[in-house]
């Protein structure tokens, strides 16, 4: 690699970040393509890496670790610990930190024509490089606790992204929020995202401090990866603990924050809204950053849990762990089904890719989940990381080109589009591939992706005899089948058909629709083109990791090595089309794609029919999100605002309030009846002292003759 690549490689986005207001000062070219640069050095440092990764010297030559790492003190506590900063090189850390650096520099190259004389393009630039070294720090952070600084550093840039447009003043119409105007739902979305991701985010803390205590509890603090992998004291100590209840506890509050990032059931529901900032921003989330981390930080852990498993061997740890497991798997597998329902219903582009993007991520935890069940467990693992690369690209490719569409259009929603096919000829073709790679269609990336996706649950089901397997399996195939049919409802309601009465009035106006402009169609091109091309990379990406765990994880199963390219690619083929859940990919193809033909694109059956009846009523649920994102919002908004309100209403105002009022016209009142003995008539003033002097003694006399006690004796009654 190339000298402090793994620092760079994330520093360089965040200098970049640092330099952009003073570009800014000297000139506004200066300050954009120098964003283009330090995305670019980023991208260069992180892709150094893999040489030494494929070439095992970045573990091999790292005794006592098990991977290479590079760390300075940080934080010294005398007499307890060091905390270091430091940084992982590893197949997974490598993978991720290219993953987010080249899509990632695709986008802000796009971003040059999209956002084009927008009037704060210095806080656009600031936040994207952000954003960008934000991730990459977050992915080769070799210990926990500086991974969920980068974490934090993604979600307020992802706040900040989203709201970009916050004083839009025309106005829009949201389900939620009515009538108001375009920067007020901006800033919303953006409160949302943030709001909703933060609830991960504290469950992730809470469960990051426990894992802390536990290794303290062992004599070894430490948030460092490796050491949690080189010594499982600390998790058999978390088992024994209220007879693995806390162990349980911990491990779903930690899988809490990838749920919020990753926005899988129940906080999916803050990822459409993230669609309201700038269609880079929403390529960013959806692709390089943002929603990948959720996935990312189960993959690194999933591998020291599994270990865990087989190193601790204390029943009550195990059960605990397949449990957990399962829940990942079930999670992931309910998501990625629900999301799909609700892209076949959207009108909204943007927001079709969105529901797209949460069902992909079901697919990942799916497989991460199925990891730890298969005897080819690292097979599964494979697939689940293998698809988040697929996603990456594809999904970067989709939103860039509804970006160009919604460039030409002005407008968000499909029904404004239609018949543009002709004009942007370019966009169509590549949207058409980055379709087909998102349905799973031959040769496209997605398709390799999901074909392991699906063999891993047939190992599991058929192999292994577990019911779960099927389960996994049968939904996996029915989004499958969700996944062509909505693609061809994208792509037909966008380029096909008649042009739609805004796309004629644009006509009319002289603002005809036309292709984007180079900057931005090359950068889709490009993607186009690693669509094709990444799918036949998986058996590489097979040798990246598991001639790195024949090293590191002993216990975990894994494939053998592949031999020479020839034998490689046989050996890859016949796996995937000898497989019999290849067939199944055909029949998922079969049936949604002949169903999204005839509706959407040859249009031999109207989908109006729909609307009627029960199928109506359908739609309306799915419309709605299963209602899901309205329930929230009666429980934590309407809910929260009607609980603050009666709080006021009956405890501050009624009982507080009212206390404080009672006890002031009290004072008041006393104070006004003892003004009147205050004549100012001196005589008379004496008189009152007098009386008050003999009825003092006649108590007195009275205490002391009555049998009572008085606290200080006098001397002169003996």
């Amino acid at each position: 690699m190339l000298p402090y690549a793994a620092w760079l490689c994330w520093l360089f986005p965040l200098i970049g970040a640092l330099l952009t207001p003073i570009f800014a000062k000297f000139h506004p070219k200066l300050r954009d393509y120098g964003a283009i640069l330090f995305g670019f050095l980023g991208m260069v440092m992180a892709f150094s890496m893999i040489p030494d990764i494929l070439s095992g010297a970045a573990w091999i030559n790292a005794p006592p670790m098990l991977w290479y790492e590079e760390a300075i003190p940080w934080i010294s506590i005398p007499g307890f610990t060091t905390l270091e900063w430091g940084v992982l090189v590893d197949p997974l850390s490598v993978f991720m930190a290219c993953v987010a650096t080249g899509v990632s520099f695709l986008i802000l190259v796009y971003s040059l024509g999209y956002m084009h004389g927008d009037p704060s393009l210095t806080r656009y630039w600031f936040f994207m490089q952000l954003f960008v070294g934000g991730m990459v720090l977050l992915v080769m952070a070799n210990n926990l606790l500086q991974t969920f600084i980068g974490w934090e550093i993604v979600g307020l840039c992802s706040y900040a992204l989203i709201g970009f447009w916050y004083n839009r003043p025309n106005m829009v119409y949201d389900d939620q929020l009515g009538e108001v105007t375009e920067g007020k739902l901006n800033s919303h979305s953006g409160m949302k995202a943030f709001v909703v991701t933060r609830v991960g985010d504290v469950g992730l803390l809470i469960s990051i401090i426990f894992i802390f205590f536990f290794t303290v509890s062992v004599g070894n603090p430490t948030f460092n990866y490796q050491v949690l992998l080189s010594d499982f004291a600390w998790l058999g100590n978390m088992a024994l603990f209220l007879n693995g209840v806390l162990m349980f506890v911990v491990l779903l509050l930690f899988f809490l924050g990838p749920i919020g990032k990753s926005a899988q059931f129940p906080l999916q529901f803050w990822l459409p809204e993230a669609m309201a900032g700038p269609t880079t921003v929403s390529a960013l989330i959806h692709a390089a950053a943002m929603v990948k981390a959720g996935v990312y930080l189960i993959a690194r852990m999933a591998p020291i849990l599994v270990e865990g498993f087989y190193q601790v061997a204390v029943p009550i740890a195990q059960l605990v762990l397949v449990n957990f497991f399962l829940i990942i798997a079930v999670i992931g597998t309910f998501t990625a089904f629900m999301a799909a329902t609700m892209a076949l219903v959207s009108r909204e582009l943007k927001k079709v890719l969105a529901f797209s993007t949460i069902s992909q991520l079901g697919y990942m935890f799916m497989a991460i989940g199925i990891f730890a069940f298969t005897a080819e467990g690292a097979l599964g693992y494979t697939a689940g990381v293998f698809h988040l690369a697929a996603h990456a690209v594809f999904k970067a490719l989709l939103f860039l080109s509804a970006g160009a569409v919604l460039h030409a259009v002005h407008s968000k929603y499909m029904d404004d589009m239609g018949g543009i096919r002709k004009a942007m000829p370019i966009t169509f073709v590549v949207m058409v591939i980055g379709a087909l790679a998102l349905s799973g269609f031959p040769p496209f990336s997605g398709f390799w992706s999901k074909e392991a996706i699906f063999a891993s649950a047939w190992f599991l089901g058929f192999n292994l005899g577990s019911l779960w397997g099927w389960i996994f399996l049968f939904f996996g195939a029915l989004t499958g089948i969700l996944t062509f049919f909505y693609s061809l409802r994208m792509i037909g309601m966008t380029f096909l058909g008649e042009p739609s009465k805004n796309v004629k009035d644009l006509t009319a106006e002289g603002k005809p629709v036309h292709e984007a402009p180079a900057v931005m169609w090359v950068p889709l091109a490009i993607l186009a083109a690693a669509t094709v091309v990444i799918g036949f990379l998986e058996p590489f990406l097979k040798q990246f990791f598991f001639a790195f765990w024949q090293n590191t994880y002993p216990s975990i199963p894994h494939a053998p090595h592949l031999s020479d390219l020839l034998t490689m690619y046989i050996h890859y083929f016949q796996e995937v089309f000898a497989s019999p859940t290849f067939l199944i990919t055909l029949g998922v193809l079969f049936v949604g794609g002949f169903l999204g033909y005839m509706f959407y694109i040859r249009r031999s059956w109207s989908p109006d029919f729909v609307g009627r009846g029960f199928l109506g009523r359908i739609h309306t649920f799915l419309y709605n999100r299963w209602y899901w994102n309205a329930a929230m919002y009666k429980i934590f908004v309407s809910g929260g605002l009607a609980f603050t309100r009666g709080m006021f209403s009956n405890i501050e105002a009624k009982g507080i309030d009212k206390f404080n009022y009672v006890l002031a016209d009290g004072a008041m009142g006393l104070s006004r009846r003892w003004r009147r003995i205050q004549t100012g008539v001196h005589s008379w003033n004496m008189i009152l002292l007098l009386i008050g002097a003999v009825m003092f003694l006649v108590l007195i006399l009275l205490f002391q003759f009555l049998g009572g006690v008085l606290l200080i004796p006098l001397p002169f009654f003996p």
